[in-house]
Order: structure tokens, then C-alpha cells, then sequence
């Protein structure tokens, strides 16, 4: 039997809960042990327990101080390279995921400082460092044997012979996985130049081993089969997905302008203390239960639908920050709770605009889809202002004249997750609960 509209909407709808709880409930409630099934989307598994991230005012975090070595940077051009290795270290940690970190700069006559804080959660001590301050060299390059030997086991390796191929010709590097194990590698594709000299590299050395280099060491050594000219290549190896991850990272983001050196790194503690957490979860468990009351005490049944779909808002909301994820700290916390607030006004507009169609003597059914036809345009054009704003918050483009990262990007992000989430449960669950579970009372048109 072939469902209504309505009801296959509750059905999709439905699953969308079942999915969302399997990601937000813990694997451990009380003496409760649930399984976990084994679910893997490209990098993220799902059979594992996804923690929310926290950012560093709640969680606290490390602070890495870095001094930049100047003396082969001439004098008027040495604040400039200072502001170039701050923008190269916020590029590395943006493209690692890290948000809610800040990074910042400090000159004392000839001491040129960057400083650095990250949430603790993020990576341990030794790969943050790494993240940070170091730089992936990478070389193509052709093995070498004593004379007359061949890329055999017993070959007497004798060192490597270097290319005109390097990181400076790369375009892009990205985290793959293997076909047939699934093991995580990274996939290099070339700029025109590059790809250039790929295909001149792997046409001369056919059936013969290309070496490639990472800061000296040999990662990989494939043997050519044919010439390549689609300008890729793979690096495989022992590698886990975070140093895969790390590795691109390094490779994308480029070396530092300048050299670098750790002089002092340190644990922070978060600047909320716990009582300042718990009083904003309170404060958003009140607001959350006042907007509720206000719903259900004005709309009645509609106002019940219009909270239940509320609460499936927040548990949509906290399933999308464990995926992403979304590092939360109080700035995010309160760009989500903005967006409960604008998460019930679509439902808002739209039930005012419900009574003004049953005050015109239309029936209930028609009226309440009059009601979301009509109340679209202004619902759309409020939140897309909204998102606007939040986009130029976030900066996504990394435009230099806006803001490139801390705390503003994770209100802005929450704020635009908050917006988009909200429309999707105030308009498409909430509209489709009411053609499910509402029955209203049809008005008889008065006579004149």
C-alpha cells in the first residue's frame, strides 16, 4: 500500500530521530551498555561514541609560544613576515578542523612572538605541536643501487637522486582511503606545471621505483607500470586517519615564511568556571520551557505540534555537532540559543496567519496550508538576512578585512546551523505533524 505524502514525510521523519539518537545518546547510561553498530561514512565512524567538543573557555586548552627566528628578513620587512606566519599557522589550524582557537602576535624590539591556544580536546600535546610549527617537505626522487644492480630485496640501496618535482608544484593534497582495505592515504593532485613534470618523471622511469619523500624520509616507493598524465599520485602507507589528516594539512597550508622555534607551552584552565556552564545550561533550560509554555498557552494543539517539533530541533542540532564537529564554546552556546528563540518564529508567522485565513471563513485544511504558503516569503526573507550576517561573521572565504577566527566564527557557525535546522523543522516537520495529527474546527463564513 502506496503511503500519503504526509505520512512518508513522517516516516523520513521518524528516521531522522532514530539516527539522531543513535549519535547523541551515550554508549554508556548508567549500568546500561547499548551497542553500536558498525557505521562508517568516509573518515567519520559512527561505531564509536562522538564526543561534543569543547572550546577553550569551557574546556580549557594549550598555549604554544613560538619565536620567529628574523635575522635573514630585512628590517621594514620583518613585521609583514610576522603577520604572513600568523596567517599561515590559523590556516593550518582551520584546515585541521580546530575552531574556537586564536592566534595572536607579540613584538618586544627584536622578539617576534606568535601565540597560540587551542582547545585541550583537540590533539594531544606532541601533534599540536607538529600542527603548528612544523613543515612537510615533500620530494620526489629516484632511488639509486650500486652499479649494475637492480630495485630488487638483495639491491644494495646506495641513496636517493632528486627531481625537479616538489611540494611547490602541488595543487592540492586530500585524505583517501584504499578500495580494497580501507586504509587512509593521501592523494596528491598537481598544478599544469607539476603535472607536467609527473608525466615526464613517470614516462622515463617505467617499471622502476619514484621515491617519495617526506622531510628526507621515504614514505612510499611505487613501482611505475605506464606513463601517468592525469597529474596524481598517491601516498600510502602505515598511516592512521589523524596523521593522513595532519599530513594534507602540512602539505596544503605550505611552509612557514619564516623559521620557528617552541620556547614555552603550557596547559591553560577554561576562563568559565563550572558554575558559570551550569548557570547558562539553566538559563537555557528556562528560556527553552517559557518558549514552550508561550506556544502551547496561545496556540493550543498547534502549539503542542510546534514544541514537539522544537525539541526534535535541539536533538537535530546537537547530532549535527558531533558530526561536523562543532566546537562549542559560549559564544556558540549562545548563537544556539538565539536560534531557538527564531526556531519558533516560522511558526509563528504561520499561525497568525492561520487565524486570519479561518477569520476569512476557509476551512481548517485549507487554511493551514495557505498559512505556509503565504508566510514562506517572509520567513525566507528574514532568514536569509540572518545567514547573511552570519556568513560575513564566519568569513568563509578568508577575506583579510574580516574576521579570520576565534570566538566570532563559532557564534556565527552555531547561529547558521541554528537558522537552516530551524527552517527544515519549522516548516517541513512541523507543517507535516499538523497534517498528521491536527484537526481543526472549520468556520462558517457569516452572512451578511
Amino acid at each position: 500500500m502506496k503511503l500519503s505524502k504526509p505520512l512518508q514525510a513522517l516516516v523520513i521523519i521518524a528516521l531522522l530521530v532514530i539516527a539522531s539518537l543513535y549519535i547523541v545518546l551515550p554508549q554508556q547510561i548508567g549500568s546500561i551498555s547499548r551497542p553500536f553498530f558498525p557505521i562508517k561514512i568516509g573518515g567519520l565512524d559512527l561505531s564509536q561514541e562522538l564526543p561534543l567538543k569543547q572550546g577553550l573557555d569551557i574546556r580549557g586548552g594549550l598555549q604554544v609560544v613560538l619565536t620567529a627566528h628574523m635575522e635573514s628578513i630585512e628590517e621594514v620587512d620583518r613585521q609583514s613576515a610576522l603577520d604572513s606566519l600568523k596567517n599561515k599557522i590559523e590556516r593550518r589550524v582551520d584546515l585541521y578542523g580546530v575552531s574556537e582557537s586564536t592566534v595572536k602576535t607579540a613584538v618586544n624590539g627584536q622578539d617576534y612572538r606568535v601565540i597560540v591556544e587551542i582547545p585541550v580536546d583537540v590533539a594531544d600535546t606532541l601533534q599540536a605541536l607538529s600542527l603548528i610549527g612544523e613543515t612537510a617537505k615533500l620530494e620526489f626522487a629516484l632511488p639509486q643501487y650500486l652499479a649494475g644492480e637492480t630495485a630488487t630485496d638483495e639491491a644494495t640501496f646506495a641513496g636517493f637522486t632528486p627531481t625537479d618535482l616538489t611540494g611547490a608544484d602541488l595543487k592540492i593534497a586530500e585524505v583517501t582511503f584504499e578500495t580494497e582495505n580501507r586504509l587512509p592515504g593521501v592523494s596528491l593532485t598537481f598544478k599544469e606545471s607539476g603535472r607536467e613534470k609527473f608525466q615526464k618523471l613517470t614516462k622515463e622511469n617505467i617499471e622502476k621505483p619514484i621515491a617519495i619523500l617526506l622531510d628526507g624520509e621515504a614514505v612510499t616507493m611505487p613501482i611505475v607500470r605506464q606513463e601517468i598524465t592525469g597529474g596524481q599520485a598517491q601516498i600510502t602507507g602505515s598511516f592512521t586517519v589523524e596523521e593522513a589528516k595532519s599530513l594534507t594539512v602540512q602539505l596544503n597550508a605550505g611552509a612557514l615564511p619564516v623559521p620557528v622555534s617552541v620556547i614555552s607551552q603550557k596547559n591553560i584552565p577554561a576562563t568559565l568556571g563550572a558554575d558559570s556552564i551550569r548557570k547558562s545550561i539553566i538559563a537555557g533550560g528556562i528560556g527553552l520551557l517559557m518558549v514552550i509554555v508561550f506556544m502551547i498557552g496561545n496556540y493550543g494543539k498547534m502549539g503542542i505540534i510546534a514544541s514537539v517539533s522544537l525539541v526534535l530541533y535541539g536533538l537535530f542540532t546537537l547530532a549535527l555537532y558531533k558530526i561536523i564537529p562543532v566546537v562549542l564554546s559560549l559564544p556558540g552556546i549562545a548563537g544556539f540559543l538565539l536560534s531557538v528563540g527564531m526556531a519558533v518564529d516560522s511558526n509563528i508567522l504561520i499561525f497568525e496567519r492561520y487565524k486570519e485565513e479561518i477569520r476569512a471563513g476557509r476551512g481548517w485544511q485549507v487554511a493551514l496550508e495557505l498559512a505556509f504558503g503565504r508566510a514562506w516569503d517572509s520567513i525566507k526573507d528574514a532568514n536569509t538576512a540572518t545567514i547573511i550576517t552570519g556568513l560575513i561573521l564566519f568569513n568563509p572565504l578568508e577575506w583579510s578585512f574580516l574576521n579570520s577566527s576565534g570566538a566570532v566564527r563559532g557564534f556565527a557557525l552555531t547561529l547558521i546551523l541554528g537558522i537552516l535546522i530551524s527552517l527544515f523543522t519549522g516548516i517541513y516537520v512541523t507543517r507535516n505533524l499538523l497534517r498528521v495529527f491536527y484537526h481543526g474546527k472549520n468556520q462558517t463564513p457569516k452572512k451578511l
